[in-house]
């Protein structure tokens, strides 16, 4: 039997979205990972093209987690002619179906939206996808247990590592004609206060590995310390502070944080907190599910959970920007994408006591990365609107690792890999990292581009 292996790049290469990396075999294709392009508008439209390969040879999708980069195109490949099987762990699936349905609904109401104001080129606008596309994709996940071996074939088998990031995220180990591959998915950090810190990979005999902080190294501030006095500052001016969160453990994460300061007296006992996410809220019951994939009990969860007010209608979120005085909102999504925050922004943004604090990485093209710039005036629901408010950035809680810790995650590999490719990065990070892999341990890595082809020889390894 021929043991090439055929490598197509369909995602996340020269860019951080849209993690696609296609393994096409004699006997079988794998898709590893699944995701939507975001940020800028030549990415998004990706979406809408077909693909350079057939969904319906593609026979198993393999997930590393399921944030919307990675999972959110797999409605539209099921639409394409998928009906294969969708592996990832049990978390990762229950976050990935939140996600998709919470993806689909923001599709089918922007649509709505578009058409109704007359704001879109297209006529009629379009969501990529509907509600009934997600529900046809989610008859095809299949959950399976982290750390274990799986058989995909009588040649192939694989294992979903545990590594941090989100919860159920994990690495992929593929074992194929005997040879490893390792996609990295995206990589934790240590010492993170909700997850245990990411397993390593002791073996690769070709390496993917993300390079989203390839170029940098985490600021060493005091995540804590920064949260409370901004949260101060904004009280001080009888202010809103606005926190536009990734759903699923940054939102968490978040309200951990602010539950510690309310617990040691730092913040006014009497503050209103508020998660104004529908995903965010039903990722945190997974979150409150899934006791073993994170570091608090169910103690914890409560108490926590009992500090915030947690919105369940957005007749709720209108009584919330009615209500006077100040408040701290957590709302979706991180990038400034979509989601409810879009409608605090509306009200709020064109406001000097506002300010509006990121807290996690803004990708190429998003609102959130207009904001982080210092743009004067911010467009959504088709219009523009004047930013007065302040912009800040809670740098410490980032769920990827940074330059020096991507190095250490790599640092149990015993031999060299005979590839390297660095994906899921901007340019610039990932040729920082390919350079500073040359110097420490002395790795050759590629950069593929997008929709590139390379053809592997494994029985050469």
């Amino acid at each position: 039997m021929q043991k090439n292996i055929q490598i197509h790049f369909l995602g996340a290469s020269g860019t951080v979205t849209g993690s696609k990396f296609l393994l096409k075999l004699p006997e079988i294709t794998i898709l590893v990972d699944c995701g939507m392009f975001q940020g800028l508008k030549k990415l998004r439209e990706l979406n809408w093209q077909q693909l350079p390969v057939k969904a319906s040879d593609i026979d198993i999708v393999l997930l590393t987690h399921g944030h919307l980069d990675h999972t959110g195109f797999l409605p539209r490949l099921v639409n394409m002619g998928f009906r294969g099987a969708v592996w990832g762990t049990a978390p990762t699936l229950e976050i990935a179906e939140i996600i998709l349905r919470d993806s689909a609904k923001i599709q089918e109401e922007d649509a709505e939206r578009a058409n109704k104001e007359g704001f879109s080129k297209h006529k009629p606008a379009l969501p990529l996808y509907n509600t009934k596309d997600v529900e046809k994709a989610l008859t095809l996940f299949a959950g399976k247990n982290e750390g274990e071996w799986v058989t995909i074939s009588d040649s192939i088998q694989a294992r979903f590592q545990y590594n941090g990031h989100i919860l159920g995220a994990t690495f992929i180990e593929l074992d194929i004609h005997g040879k490893r591959i390792v996609f990295s998915g995206d990589i934790g950090r240590n010492n993170d206060p909700l997850l245990r810190d990411p397993k390593k990979p002791d073996y690769a005999d070709i390496l993917f590995l993300e390079s989203t902080y390839g170029a940098r190294l985490h600021s060493g501030e005091n995540t804590p310390e920064k949260l409370e006095r901004i949260i101060l500052e904004t009280v001080e001016k009888n202010g809103t502070l606005i926190i536009p969160s990734f759903a699923v453990e940054r939102a968490q994460l978040l309200m951990y944080m602010i539950w510690q300061l309310h617990r040691q007296g730092k913040i006014p006992p009497a503050l209103p907190v508020i998660l104004d996410s529908p995903m965010g809220t039903a990722a945190l019951n997974i979150f409150l599910k899934h006791h073993d994939w994170h570091k608090l009990n169910q103690k914890e969860c409560a108490e926590m959970s009992n500090r915030i007010r947690i919105v369940q209608s957005f007749r709720e979120t209108w009584e919330i920007i009615d209500t006077p005085g100040p408040k701290v909102i957590i709302a979706g999504s991180g990038m400034v994408t979509g989601g409810r925050v879009l409608t605090y922004l509306q009200q709020y943004i064109g406001k000097p006591e506002t300010t509006v604090m990121l807290a996690g990485y803004q990708a190429e093209g998003t609102r959130g990365r207009q904001l982080l710039e210092g743009v004067e005036e911010i467009k959504f629901f088709g219009k523009f609107y004047p930013v007065k408010a302040r912009i800040e950035i809670l740098e410490g809680l980032s769920g990827h690792a940074d330059q020096a810790e991507l190095i250490d995650w790599i640092s149990n590999i015993r031999d060299t890999p005979k590839d390297i490719f660095l994906v899921h990065g901007e340019p610039q990070s990932s040729d920082m990292l390919r350079v500073k892999l040359s110097e420490t341990p002395g790795w050759n890595a590629a950069i593929p581009e997008l929709f590139e082809i390379r053809e592997i020889d494994l029985s050469l390894m």
